[in-house]
């Protein structure tokens, strides 16, 4: 029999904690746990505080759909933060699903989302306080499966010894066949069912693959088809992103060479306007958001977006409900539909140039001019707004003081705008360390050290002119370690888990962070760190060769080639750019050459 924490343990250590409703479940929308000794039974976690979690579309996503196949259930789980860690910990009390109250151990299968590097000592914590063996070699017949996805299982060696299988690809294809395979395994050993997942086209089973394989990355061709939600569950506190979120379309055709997603998320597959019309409609009336947020890589680029607006604007207008647009263009256009949506009539705007000079945007092949900048900002304050926020990267192959001055020369002509039409003009620049990242065009470059990128971050700030503007810039030493695992291997396992034990938890939290215990790691086991933010020979095999994006490693040399020309790629709805997915999937929209 499963075991079930007693409520009255659990309201003990709530009242122990700070925000007690982070664990405490019983959310608007949660689906009653289903009966039944034959279901595959699965609990997603995510690796960082439940404020992010409920904040991750595609963690909502998975759980409906696999509330409603027949044969499996779903249950959640989120990273709890250091204080419920220490009285977990201090109760011998093991680490419960939100809603079921079983102990995380006793499901079939843990699946975690991979969305950022700098969260993955956060898996070890949930396995560990759960009372599963952090080791996929040391676990026995009677602890869970514990599987994995999201985008970082596209570049998975440094955590591959943790997880007994890989999803890559898109969660609306994988999971289904994932839970069938093991709801017809349901009591077959181990090693078995590892077997058999191995066999599933997409999924990557490191104790049985080794590197001999090509995993090919699934997607969902129709989106229209793909199982999509119309109701969620509505966070019973505040979360980082409050809203009903809708995804309009997946992928992206702007080819920026320094964007991992961009890259690995082709080809572009678009819902109609029709059917987003209908779910993110039946989608509010169901949940009671007071927000909606269109999501994509580029949402402006979605061919839906006005109509949608149109068919929705009276359901808004007589429900009160704001529409927002998380991804706007760095062009007038985007700030045009932007000012007829009154939600977005507060605050400001939000817009991503990249880099500070034309030769460099070029470079990088983000598509935006410097005409398209000044015609933003324009647009920006002619129609009102007063702040703008705009977010920059340094670090970039090929930069140079310019490039970091052109930052600088943006920010000022932001507030010159501003000033012409009488606004405030207050301007919030956020700048990034460049980390590069599998499966780019940049995969084989050297990353910036920290030495470097603290010197570009401080000069930067230095040279800020007047009040209206605010500059920051990442931490380097967050910066450095996230370039370290994105193109890392199964060594860096050893690294985190050494780091784990010695105390690190949520390091992508600034407060929690701790550099000299990550470089300790390092030391204690002989590993290199910088070795994995060096250049790469592009006849090197690279740890995350063996996963099939569908982008061909050719054109991703070829592009590389380009961008030290100072070359730009066409949008590739203007035309196919041979990026190896045309022919590959009906929805690619380019025959095969």
């Amino acid at each position: 029999m499963p075991a079930i924490i007693e409520e009255g343990r659990i309201r003990r250590l709530l009242s122990s904690v700070k925000h007690p409703s982070r664990y405490s479940g019983g959310e608007w929308g949660t689906v009653p746990v289903k009966d039944g000794a034959g279901l595959v039974r699965i609990c997603y976690a995510f690796p960082d505080v439940y404020e992010v979690g409920m904040s991750y579309l595609g963690f909502q996503i998975l759980y409906a759909l696999t509330k409603s196949l027949e044969y499996a259930d779903a249950d959640r789980v989120y990273t709890p933060w250091p204080d419920m860690e220490n009285a977990l910990r201090a109760d011998c009390t093991p680490l419960w699903a939100l809603e079921s109250r079983r102990c995380v151990r006793d499901f079939d299968a843990v699946g975690f989302t991979l969305q950022y590097e700098l969260s993955y000592t956060n898996i070890l914590t949930v396995l560990d306080l759960a009372g599963i063996a952090l080791r996929s070699a040391d676990r026995g017949e009677d602890e869970p499966l514990v599987l994995a996805g999201g985008i970082g299982a596209l570049a998975p060696e440094p955590i591959s010894p943790f997880i007994d299988a890989f999803m890559a690809g898109d969660g609306e294809v994988l999971i289904p066949e994932v839970l069938a395979c093991l709801h017809e395994l349901k009591g077959a050993p181990r090693a078995e069912k590892l077997s058999a997942l191995a066999a599933v086209e997409g999924v990557y089973v490191p104790a049985v693959h080794g590197h001999g394989k090509k995993i090919r990355r699934r997607i969902a061709e129709d989106l229209d088809e793909a199982y999509f939600p119309t109701s969620m569950i509505v966070p019973n506190t505040s979360i980082v992103h409050d809203r009903a979120a809708f995804q309009v379309f997946k992928g992206c055709t702007r080819g920026c060479r320094f964007c991992q997603a961009g890259m690995i998320d082709r080809p572009v597959r678009e819902r109609s306007a029709q059917k987003v019309s209908e779910q993110l409609k039946a989608l509010l009336e169901n949940t009671g958001w007071e927000e909606a947020g269109l999501l994509s890589l580029a949402t402006c680029d979605w061919g839906g977006l006005s109509e949608t607006i149109e068919k929705l604007y009276p359901f808004f207008t007589e429900n009160k409900i704001k529409l927002s647009l998380p991804s706007l263009r760095v062009d007038a256009f985007s700030v045009n539909l932007a000012a007829k949506l009154e939600s977005m009539r507060k605050g400001g705007l939000t817009f991503a140039p990249e880099a500070g000079t034309q030769r460099l945007r070029d470079v990088i092949n983000k598509g935006v001019t410097d005409e398209d900048i000044e015609a933003a900002l324009e647009a920006t304050f002619e129609h009102g707004w007063d702040r703008v926020k705009l977010y920059f990267m340094m670090g970039l192959p090929t930069e140079t003081d310019e490039d970091l001055a052109g930052i600088l020369k943006i920010c000022g002509k932001a507030v010159e705008t501003a000033r012409r039409h009488k606004r405030r003009g207050e301007v919030n620049a956020s700048v990034a360390g460049f980390v590069p990242k599998a499966h780019t065009p940049f995969q084989w470059e050297g990353q910036a050290s920290i030495e470097e990128l603290r010197e570009r971050g401080r000069w930067l700030k230095s040279n800020v002119r007047g009040r209206k503007i605010s500059l920051s810039y990442h931490e380097p030493e967050q910066t450095f370690l996230e370039g370290v695992f994105a193109r890392g291997d199964a060594a860096l396992a050893g690294v985190i888990e050494k780091a784990w034990r010695d105390g690190a938890r949520f390091d992508g939290w600034t407060e929690f962070f701790d550099f000299d215990r990550w470089m300790r790691a390092f030391d204690a086991l002989d590993t290199d760190a910088s070795a994995y933010t060096s250049g790469r020979a592009l006849d090197a095999v690279l740890p995350w060769d063996f996963i099939d994006c569908g982008v061909d490693k050719r054109y991703l040399m070829s592009e590389r080639e380009k961008a030290f020309r100072k070359e730009t790629t066409r949008d590739c709805r203007s035309g196919c750019n041979g990026c190896g997915w045309q022919g590959r999937a009906s929805v690619c929209g380019h025959d095969k050459n």
